[in-house]
């Protein structure tokens, strides 16, 4: 319901007049609307008063429950999309219509090249902004998804969870700014070998960002069948 309710927000609501805008803040709902959602499992799965329960008295971890390879991948995909936003915002300049950093401007031997989108200054609010309140989403989440009472199996379904809402805010914002970026590379004639490793690095980083969106997604939608494969 929460995955539901992030696509009809989007489908609904416009946050921002520019379509690539407005789609990283569709990511960062998505992402938070699903967290919702998990919360909200979370407080209706919580055993009803009046139960006598046993437990052994063993100190919970959030790290031994959530997908430790996916949660590491994540984490260097979160450090490398700030590096590129950060980067690309500090070489924005105007496009053709005056709008500030909404391009790239190359000046090679054989004249001076612009080229747009680019990811400038007015993608920092939706990725990084996104980024920053669903970190801190995240981490409240599976303190709270670590620590509650009740069954540990539907704990570390919740806490997979978590950690896919997560990274859907990562992984597609990442992918979006690592294409932007390299189709704007791609127009500039200049820059030899450091031009070439940029590419690269882009597509790199562009073909796993979006094959672990595809894994996030399929944590969240797909919960039982990841359990089971894991188990």
């Amino acid at each position: 319901m929460g995955a539901v309710a992030g696509l009809a927000v989007n489908a609904l609501v416009t946050f921002s007049s520019e379509s690539d805008v407005d789609l990283l803040y569709g990511f960062a709902v998505f992402g938070l609307c699903v967290m919702g959602g998990v919360y909200a499992t979370d407080v209706l799965a919580r055993p009803g008063p009046g139960q006598l329960r046993a437990a052994d008295i063993t100190r919970r971890r959030i790290r031994d429950y959530v997908p430790r390879g996916l949660t590491a991948s994540l984490a260097v995909q979160a450090v490398v999309l700030l590096a590129l936003v950060t980067v690309a915002a500090a070489t924005a300049t105007a496009d053709a219509t005056g709008r500030p950093g909404r391009a790239l401007t190359a000046t090679c031997s054989t004249g001076t090249y612009t080229h747009a989108p680019w990811p400038g200054p007015h993608y920092l609010g939706p990725a990084l902004g996104g980024l920053a309140v669903g970190t801190v989403a995240c981490v409240l989440l599976l303190h709270r998804v670590t620590t509650r009472s009740g069954d540990d199996a539907l704990r570390r379904a919740n806490a997979r969870a978590t950690v896919g809402a997560w990274g859907v805010l990562v992984t597609a914002p990442l992918f979006a700014v690592a294409v932007t970026t390299g189709q704007a590379l791609l127009g500039v004639p200049c820059g030899g070998a450091m031009r070439t490793a940029a590419m690269v690095g882009l597509l790199v980083a562009a073909v796993i960002s979006a094959l672990s969106a595809g894994h996030c997604l399929g944590v969240l939608l797909l919960p039982q069948v990841y359990l089971k494969a894991r188990s």
